[in-house]
C-alpha cells in the first residue's frame, strides 16, 4: 500500500521512482552501461584508497584528502546507483517513505563532503606552491584532521537539513517522483502543503556550501597563479601547473554540473536534462576521478607500477 488514510486525507507511505526511461530496450542498454560504471567506480576508488594506505610514499596531505575523496565517491555511488539499476529491471520501482528520506540525506552528505574536500585540496595545493618551505608545518597532521572534521561535519549538517525538511513535507496526493532517485526538487513538487520554509532551508544550506567552497577554491588558485607567474624558470612553471591540473579538472567537472542543476533558472531546462546531468555528476564523475588523479600523477603511477610488478613477479 502506498497510501494511508489520515483523517480526511491520504498520506503517502511510499514513492514510485519513474527513472530515466520507459523504453524496455533502452532500459537494458542503460542497465549494462551504468552497472559497468558502478563497478569501475567502486574498484577504481577502492584501489586508490588501498594504494594510498599501503604506500608510505603517498602518506602526504594531498593523498590523504584524495583517499577521502575516493571514499566520498564510493558513498555517493552507493547512495543512488544500486536503486537506479533496480529501476531498469522492474516495471514499477517502489521506495518506502523512510528509505527515500535516507537516500536524500546520504546524497546530501556525500555531495557536500565532496565540495569541502575539493576546497581542502585547493588549499593544500596553494600552501604547497606558495609556501613550500612551511608546507609540513601549515599542512600538519592536526591541520589535515581538522579540515576533515569540518568536511564531514558540514556534510552531516547539510544532510540533516535535507532530511529534516523532507520529513516535514506532507504528501497526500501523487506519489510518482519524476526522477531516478529521491531528489529534493521533485519531492517538493509532490507536497500538498505550504513548502516555503521546507524548501528554503536545504536550498540555503546547499547554496552556502557551494558558494563558500567555490570561493575558497577560487582564492586559492588566484594566489597559486600569482605565485607561478613570479617563478622565473619554465621548469618551475610546468611543475607547479602539473600538480594542479588533475584537481582543476575534477573541480570543473563537479562544480560545472552542480552549477547547471542548482543555479540555472528552472524554466531554462527540462526535467529530462536535469536527469541526464544528475547521472553525470552522481555516476560518471565518481568513476572518472580515480582516472583523473592517477593518469596525471607521476607518483601514483610509479607506485602502481611497482606494486603491480611485485604482484606479477612474487
Amino acid at each position: 500500500m502506498n497510501l494511508l488514510m489520515d483523517g480526511n486525507h491520504t498520506a503517502v507511505t511510499e514513492f514510485i521512482l519513474l527513472g530515466l526511461t520507459n523504453d524496455p530496450i533502452l532500459k537494458i542498454t542503460l542497465f549494462v552501461i551504468i552497472l559497468c560504471f558502478h563497478l569501475v567506480t567502486i574498484s577504481g576508488n577502492l584501489s586508490t584508497i588501498i594504494l594510498i594506505r599501503l604506500s608510505s610514499e603517498l602518506h602526504h596531505p594531498m593523498y590523504f584528502f584524495l583517499s577521502n575523496l575516493a571514499f566520498a565517491d564510493i558513498g555517493f555511488s552507493f547512495s543512488v546507483t544500486p536503486n537506479m539499476l533496480v529501476n531498469f529491471l522492474v516495471e514499477t520501482n517502489i521506495i518506502s517513505y523512510v528509505a527515500c528520506g535516507i537516500q536524500l540525506g546520504s546524497t546530501g552528505f556525500f555531495g557536500a563532503a565532496e565540495c569541502f574536500l575539493l576546497a581542502a585540496m585547493a588549499y593544500d595545493r596553494f600552501v604547497a606552491i606558495h609556501n613550500p618551505l612551511l608546507y609540513s608545518t601549515k599542512m600538519s597532521t592536526q591541520v589535515c584532521v581538522n579540515l576533515l572534521v569540518v568536511t564531514y561535519t558540514g556534510g552531516f549538517i547539510n544532510a540533516s537539513f535535507f532530511t529534516f525538511s523532507f520529513f516535514t513535507l506532507s504528501f497526500c496526493g501523487s506519489n510518482q517522483v519524476n526522477h531516478f532517485f529521491c531528489d529534493f526538487a521533485p519531492l517538493v513538487e509532490l507536497s500538498c502543503a505550504d513548502v516555503s520554509l521546507s524548501a528554503v532551508v536545504p536550498s540555503f544550506s546547499a547554496g552556502s556550501i557551494i558558494v563558500v567552497t567555490v570561493f575558497i577554491i577560487a582564492v586559492s588558485y588566484i594566489y597559486i597563479f600569482i605565485t607561478i607567474l613570479k617563478m622565473r624558470s619554465s621548469e618551475g612553471h610546468h611543475k607547479a601547473f602539473s600538480t594542479c591540473t588533475s584537481h582543476l579538472t575534477a573541480v570543473t567537472l563537479y562544480f560545472g554540473t552542480v552549477f547547471f542543476i542548482y543555479a540555472m533558472p528552472k524554466s531554462s531546462y527540462s526535467t529530462d536534462q536535469n536527469k541526464v546531468v544528475s547521472v553525470f555528476y552522481m555516476v560518471v564523475i565518481p568513476m572518472l576521478n580515480p582516472f583523473i588523479y592517477s593518469l596525471r600523477n607521476k607518483e601514483i603511477k610509479q607506485v602502481l607500477k611497482r606494486e603491480l610488478g611485485r604482484k606479477v613477479f612474487s
